[in-house]
């Protein structure tokens, strides 16, 4: 396998193991709430939490990561997070819970921005979208089994059974050296006295991207956090609601790889507002239908859903050219976060309203991110090539 590939094959299987465990926490919400009477606001928390902290320190690191080359190897990250996240099976209390989400959210802003400025590195104007959903679609495969994993270990042992997640952790770490190129703790920071040229940076632009990025983020994880819930209420078991949960963002992954591929092609803005208007048609069919035709429906809003998320990534990058791990921590770090902050208000909703009245929201908040990407000063995929095409005139 060539060094390139066998590089990102690493950082994509890394990414899944790291990814395992925000997803896990769905399962112990339900745990929380049907087993143990927490009210959606309390087990939401845990989410807010995990949240949180990755976006609050994701940027920063990612700006370590660029300007002085400081970086964690991700074996270490990937078992700071598993390990803490597994610990929930046996903390004492809510608040000892609450703890161990927050070190492991350390755990997991530590790997993405290195490794995804490190993907980035490798990519070019005609491939950044492939080349980040194949890293990306690590993370969704860790979205997707890791409710499942979660959901059969409580299913068969309770609470302690989450101990068992730290098993995957502990397996990549081992791994991962192998699979990636000899690891300097300083990345790629320059030599002392060499200056550091950087491009101009839009930051208007970098800004209403993450702002709609962070609305279609509190989609994601609000969907996740409480449809196995949600569905609990309409008849099924829980064991059946995370299975649903993991088939939903399995879809996801398959957008994922379309949604980057086809940015390439016809447009990165293009593909973000079909996606998104796609989003918000299933799910109001979701809501609206009953039966397989609902189910068909969820799986569709999963699948449009992720298919613009490797897509503002790599205009991220586009936009930051000189910073891609601060690029990365934004998008991956800020946006995400703000979604999770974004979880407590939809227990809120739940509460106040009931979880059918939490899921309308989310398409209000889907419909609402929209104009956003419209907006964005980006180019349209017609637009690009005809400025391409005249400055290449210009040049002769």
């Amino acid at each position: 396998m060539p060094p390139a590939t066998r590089t990102l094959a690493g950082l994509s299987v890394a990414h899944l193991v790291t990814d395992l465990y925000g997803p896990a926490l769905p399962a112990i919400i339900s745990l929380l709430i049907l087993r143990f009477g927490y009210s959606y606001l309390a087990a939401g928390l845990l989410v807010t939490v995990y949240n949180a902290v990755s976006s609050l320190t994701q940027p920063g690191i990612g700006w370590l990561h660029d300007r002085k080359g400081l970086q964690l190897h991700p074996s270490l990250s990937i078992l700071l997070c598993g390990l803490f996240i597994s610990l929930l099976g046996v903390a004492p209390g809510f608040g000892v819970m609450l703890l161990f989400c927050g070190i492991a959210a350390l755990g997991h802003a530590a790997f993405h921005p290195v490794a995804l400025s490190l993907t980035g590195r490798g990519s070019t104007d005609a491939n950044r979208g492939r080349l980040i959903s194949y890293f990306v679609v690590g993370g969704n495969l860790g979205f997707a089994f890791g409710p499942l994993a979660a959901g059969a270990a409580i299913e068969l042992l309770g609470q302690g059974g989450i101990l068992l997640m730290f098993l995957p952790a502990l397996a990549i770490a081992m791994a991962l050296p192998f699979l990636l190129p000899p690891f300097s703790r300083r990345g790629v920071a320059t030599g002392s006295g060499t200056a550091r040229v950087t491009p101009p940076v839009a930051w208007g632009a970098v800004a209403i991207l993450v702002a709609g990025a962070s609305l279609r983020s509190m989609v994601i994880f609000g969907s996740i956090a409480y449809l196995p819930t949600f569905l609990a209420g309409q008849g099924f078991d829980l064991f059946t609601g995370n299975g649903l949960l993991t088939l939903m963002l399995l879809a996801g992954v398959g957008g994922q790889v379309l949604g980057g591929a086809v940015s390439d092609r016809s447009g990165r803005k293009e593909t973000i507002l079909a996606g998104m208007v796609a989003t918000s048609f299933f799910l109001a069919g979701f809501l609206l239908l009953s039966g397989l035709a609902g189910l068909a429906c969820l799986m569709l809003f999963g699948f449009f859903l992720w298919s613009s998320f490797s897509v503002t990534l790599a205009i991220a990058h586009e936009l930051l050219p000189g910073d891609l791990g601060l690029a990365s921590g934004l998008l991956l770090g800020l946006s995400m976060g703000v979604g999770g902050l974004g979880v407590a208000l939809i227990g809120w909703i739940g509460d106040a309203f009931g979880l059918a009245g939490a899921f309308q929201a989310l398409l209000v908040i889907t419909l609402l991110a929209i104009p956003f990407f419209v907006f964005l000063p980006y180019p349209w995929r017609g637009k690009a090539i005809r400025g391409s095409v005249e400055g290449t005139a210009e040049k002769r």
